[in-house]
């Protein structure tokens, strides 16, 4: 499944956004890139964190930022959520930027062993 997650900050509102999406209609395997790209994402859920809680958090070290982050609308896999808590820790930081949007495909989690080297076999 291809997701992807819009974090932005609200400074009206004091307010850290997340949003989740997500492609939930089948792609051929024969598609493009361009294809899925423009594929339409559909949204899944939406957290508010209040930015003082967050800020927090980040004081806190990685552990509770995670913690912070993931609720019962927003509760992503641990390999997405350490890169978004990198995001919102780094949009904290910035002074220029205010959103941040993070693309996640599931097959890049997966790993396919290495076939068994025939040669090494051979000589054991």
């Amino acid at each position: 499944m291809r997701q992807k997650y819009i974090i932005s900050i609200d400074n009206g509102k004091n307010v850290l956004k997340i949003s989740e999406y997500a492609i939930v209609t089948n792609i051929p395997k024969t598609a493009t890139a361009l294809t899925i790209n423009s594929a339409k994402y559909s949204l899944l859920g939406e957290e508010a964190y209040d930015k003082k809680d967050i800020k927090q958090s980040i004081s806190r070290g990685n552990r509770s930022l995670i913690a912070s982050l993931r609720t019962k609308n927003i509760f992503p896999i641990e390999p997405y959520v350490s890169k978004i808590a990198e995001a919102v820790t780094a949009l904290f930081k910035s002074a220029n930027d205010d959103s941040v949007e993070l693309l996640f495909n599931d097959v890049d989690l997966l790993s396919i062993p290495e076939p068994p080297d025939k040669e090494k076999e051979a000589k054991s």
